[in-house]
């Protein structure tokens, strides 16, 4: 009776393990969507227009995330209606110094004075940026809980518990039009996901991935927001 116990104790965490993970897998990772669009004037590109796409937070003090305007790039400028991107420290270096986070224009207004300056409007021209691209925006865990602890000994090893977490990916886009030295307006996407992790024995990750799926959904409203021209009423 005694040898008994363990496989009967096995085959039971065997079981409850493989229910827990039908459950896991039928619940999935979930994630909530919005993304809003604010247009303020008439887009569309020409033959050889692009776009550049540059981190906008750094006037706050909380650059952008490299990888996401990286994939965001990569994203406009592949698939259906894919545009030009220009690499941000191609333009940045071809512009120096004025597109520098100390003396970038802040707003639409300094527009007119910069392409006053010697050489800007030429190079713009050459680099065949119509639109600027400011990305601001984090990706924040704002909830999570649970708990997990494995442990391994002479028989074998395995963990036990539930980990949860919520991520918040919220970035904002303001287009600038450099033809006609205005604001195009603007595409807010904010993306929410859960994360679990249940374990019985071996940890089975159930990843949201909140911020490579803001990436996708923000190109391509930037994307239909750009060459989408509105018709006239």
């Amino acid at each position: 009776m005694m040898l008994d116990k363990p496989a009967i104790s096995y085959s039971y965490l065997l079981l409850r393990g493989s229910f827990l993970a039908l459950i896991s897998l039928s619940l999935g990772a979930c994630v909530t969507a919005s993304i809003e669009k604010e247009r303020a004037g008439v887009t569309g590109l020409e033959e050889g227009e692009g776009v550049v796409i540059m981190a906008k937070s750094y006037h706050l003090g909380n650059e952008t995330e490299n990888d996401f305007i990286n994939c965001v790039g990569a994203a406009i400028g592949r698939g259906r209606g894919g545009l030009r991107v220009v690499p941000n420290q191609e333009f940045v270096d071809a512009l120096f110094p004025w597109f520098e986070p100390r003396t970038a224009p802040a707003d639409t207004k300094g527009l007119p004075d910069l392409m006053m300056r010697p050489g800007v409007a030429q190079m713009i021209k050459e680099k065949g940026v119509r639109y600027v691209i400011w990305l601001d925006g984090t990706t924040d865990r704002v909830a999570g809980g649970g708990s997990m602890s494995c442990a391994a000994g002479p028989g074998g090893g395995g963990c036990f518990g539930f980990a949860w977490w919520t991520n918040d990916a919220k970035y904002e886009a303001s287009i600038w039009d450099l033809a006609g030295l205005e604001d195009a307006g603007t595409v807010t996407a904010d993306y929410t996901g859960t994360s679990f992790v249940p374990a019985i024995i071996v940890p089975i990750p159930l990843l949201a991935r909140t911020q490579s799926k803001a990436c996708k959904g923000l190109a391509d409203q930037l994307k239909l927001f750009i060459i989408d021209e509105p018709k006239p009423i």
